[in-house]
Parts: structure tokens; C-alpha cells; sequence
């Protein structure tokens, strides 16, 4: 199988740019013919693993020793209660990051990233202004109401990680990807 030079839009999921095409190697692979698989979506999948892509050439900004952001991260919404505004979530092994989860919805939504939670270190977990400090992952972050969890933590290890919110993950669609690149 040959693979195109990776670059931002490719990670991403999308079709090469307009003129580009990967030329047929003659790899005697047997898929002569055949229409290949679509690729995943989000930055890392089974193609192309997350310990294989590089920060850089995705465009994450350096190393730093402040905290930065992630996009907020928005559970439903006044008109939709099984509404996503981002599903898909790239950061930098080694960083420290801040990460808004809100809950925008008339439903209890029980946010799970359980392999993700294994992979990174916890510096707090803020509600209201009131600071959770933890030696462990919390199983999931839970929202009875409207509102705000903050996470901080620094990202430890590579990887394609799920994220998904309890029974809300199949036709409702309220489920995502993050992936952590070296």
C-alpha cells in the first residue's frame, strides 16, 4: 500500500487537494480494481497511527510551559439536545492543556473517555470555581444540568483515543475522537 506525504488536511480525514493523486507502485497487493476503504476520520486512525504523524507538520503550536487551550468542547444546544460543535480533538504529547466541557442540553449527559483519562496526567478538574484534585481518572464526568467542568492535565502518552457520552453514541452521533501526537 502506498501512502501520500501526510500534511494537515490529509490527518484530518479529507480527499487530496485537486491534481494530486498517489501513482499505482506495483506493490502486487491484489487491489487492482478495487475502491479503497475510506479513510477514518479525526487526525489518527488504523492507517495512520498518532505515534506516526507529527505535531509539527499538523501545525499544533511548540511545546510550552503555560497551559493552552482546547476548543471548548459543547453538549447540546437550546434547539438540539443531541448537538456536537466539535467532535474531533488534536493535541501534543507533553503539553499541558485547559479544557472547557459544557453541558448546553436538557439532558443528563455522561461524558466518557476512559483509555484518554488512562493517558494523561490530571492536574484539576474545576466546577463553579470549586478545584477536584485527584491521584486517579475520575470513570466518567457527568452533567445533571447545564454548565462547565474544566479539565487540566498534561497529555503523557500518543494515541487515538474515543470519546462518547452514555447512550447517546449511535444514531444520536454524540461521540468523537482525540488524538495525541508526539
Amino acid at each position: 500500500m502506498a501512502l501520500s506525504p501526510a500534511g494537515v488536511a490529509y490527518a484530518q480525514g479529507t480527499t487530496a487537494p485537486a491534481g494530486e493523486t498517489q501513482a499505482d507502485d506495483d506493490d502486487d497487493d491484489d487491489d487492482d480494481g478495487e475502491a479503497a476503504a475510506p479513510a477514518a476520520t479525526g487526525a489518527g486512525n488504523a492507517q495512520m497511527p498518532a505515534s506516526a504523524m507529527s505535531a509539527d507538520a499538523l501545525g499544533l503550536a511548540p511545546l510550552s510551559r503555560s497551559s493552552q487551550d482546547v476548543p471548548e468542547l459543547v453538549l447540546g444546544s437550546a434547539d438540539n439536545d443531541f448537538a456536537v460543535n466539535e467532535t474531533d480533538f488534536v493535541m501534543r504529547v507533553g503539553q499541558a492543556y485547559r479544557w472547557r466541557i459544557t453541558s448546553d442540553g436538557a439532558l443528563e449527559y455522561k461524558f466518557h473517555a476512559p483509555n484518554f483519562f488512562r493517558n494523561i496526567w490530571f492536574n484539576q478538574i474545576v466546577i463553579s470555581d470549586l478545584e477536584l484534585h485527584m491521584a486517579g481518572p475520575p470513570a466518567w464526568l457527568e452533567y445533571d444540568a447545564k454548565g462547565t467542568i474544566q479539565v487540566q492535565f498534561n497529555t503523557v502518552r500518543p494515541g487515538n483515543f474515543d470519546w462518547w457520552i452514555e447512550g447517546l453514541d449511535g444514531s444520536q452521533g454524540m461521540k468523537g475522537t482525540i488524538t495525541v501526537v508526539p
